[in-house]
């Protein structure tokens, strides 16, 4: 099957999306399939090969942005489109990624939701010349809905499915401007009818996202989130003294250091258990991306401990590469990473839980589900005593921490969820999805 997937790219910057997407291509690559991934706005930023490497960027960020900004640059000459799509002004460009706020997008995002009606017209009729010229496919997966925009003239010219996958976009639109917030779910609303099917990560994303698309909830499909295995640990530890406390013990966080992945939820969860100090000689590790938008919350947080006489028991770990990544997860005893808002899904669960690491999450969002479905960790409240409490009692209860390193020995847990062991694998089971989508062949 010729499958292409459609990603956009975040600059500089980590993106769960991005990982999730190029792991999926490489598996379906794996299994056979010719698959295609094709970045969008800016060059991917990954831990692992990159799966679109060779591929044209399409909607070149700079390009976009002045078509939204400038009724000149619309109508420029080619050659001056060229040079904006440029791969050393795309990076460039994706350095400052980082500092743009959705508040400031919701004209952009409108524009490009409303498609071939938007002032980025233009762009989506290059990528269609392309794909027909070097890759005609049998079905095309969307990484986004934000995207969505693309789907009327897709199909129109390629007569084929066109698939979306789901994973947090309602955080984004609703911490738009009032004035494009709105209009945005409303064109979404209407041009998700247009989308053969939709796929989700979770239980909880594929509610909220039938209703609030106004979509019937049996056209959006559930299928977990994967990661690659390659690098992680083929036995989950076990703990070397099951009958006792280690002397020392280290709580983690890893997502971009930012509020809302909850950041300051593990710096006030790690204050109260330093206060309570029923844990001996308890360290906090807090590793991730870490952008130029983010450096001022990190420097915050670092006061706080500060304050609190705790900054000497934290260690910060910026930008990690993959193998750095795992070893960190490694040398964790238990995993927290309270995100605030409504996770769809949260792949650092399950890369802690790859590394045999148990995990505390809050009790909201996705993560009761995935909890649920490993049997990897504990739910509590979300508020830094409840998941203090929590913490204490895995670090406090040897037989309970073994209990979960059996649980996440790698054969119990990626039969649901790592590496893409779910069968069949495909961007979100994009094969069972095609057979669902495709007429049959005579």
């Amino acid at each position: 099957m010729n499958i292409v997937q459609i990603t956009p790219g975040a600059g500089g910057m980590f993106c769960g999306g991005c990982f999730r997407d190029n792991a999926l291509v490489a598996q379906l690559r794996k299994q056979g399939h010719s698959t295609l991934m094709i970045p969008l706005y800016l060059p991917l930023t990954l831990d692992e090969d990159n799966q679109a490497a060779g591929t044209p960027i399409f909607f070149s960020g700079i390009n976009v942005y002045l078509e939204q900004k400038s009724a000149f640059f619309r109508h420029a000459p080619h050659w001056l489109h060229k040079l904006f799509s440029s791969r050393w002004l795309l990076n460039l460009a994706g350095k400052h990624a980082g500092k743009t706020r959705p508040q400031e997008l919701g004209d952009l995002a409108l524009s490009m939701i409303q498609g071939e009606q938007g002032l980025q017209a233009r762009e989506l009729e290059e990528l269609i010349v392309w794909l027909k010229a070097n890759q005609k496919p049998d079905v095309i997966s969307l990484s986004n809905v934000l995207l969505i925009g693309m789907v009327r003239r897709l199909k129109q010219e390629l007569k084929i499915p066109v698939v979306c996958t789901l994973q947090g976009e309602d955080t984004f639109l609703d911490s738009l401007s009032p004035e494009f917030r709105d209009r945005c779910w409303q064109e979404l609303s209407i041009r998700a009818r247009e989308v053969d099917l939709f796929i989700a990560p979770s239980r909880y994303f594929a509610d909220l996202m039938s209703k609030r698309l106004n979509i019937p909830r049996e056209r959006v499909h559930v299928v977990y989130n994967g990661i690659s295995l390659e690098g992680y640990p083929a036995n989950a530890p076990s703990p070397s003294t099951p009958n006792s406390p280690p002397s020392a013990s280290t709580v983690g966080y890893f997502a971009r250091m930012c509020r809302d992945k909850g950041l300051e939820g593990i710096v006030q969860t790690f204050i109260e258990l330093k206060r309570r100090n029923r844990v001996p000689n308890l360290r906090l590790k807090i590793g991730g991306g870490c952008g130029p938008s983010d450096e001022p919350q990190v420097a915050e947080m670092k006061q706080l401990l500060e304050r609190h006489n705790c900054l000497d028991s934290v260690s910060f770990h910026p930008n990690v590469d993959r193998a750095q990544k795992i070893e960190f997860l490694k040398s964790l005893n238990v995993f927290c990473t309270p995100a605030l808002y409504g996770e769809a899904f949260g792949l650092y669960v399950i890369e802690a839980m790859a590394a045999g690491v148990p995990v505390v999450q809050p009790r909201h969002s996705a993560f009761p589900e995935i909890i649920d479905a490993t049997g990897g960790g504990l739910i509590a409240e979300p508020n830094p005593v409840a998941l203090a409490i929590a913490i204490e009692d895995v670090l406090l209860n040897p037989a309970k921490a073994q209990a979960f390193a059996k649980q996440l020995s790698l054969g119990g847990l990626a039969e649901d969820f790592c590496g893409y062991v779910v069968t069949p694998v495909t961007p979100g089971d994009v094969l069972n999805v095609a057979d669902q989508v495709l007429p049959p062949k005579i």
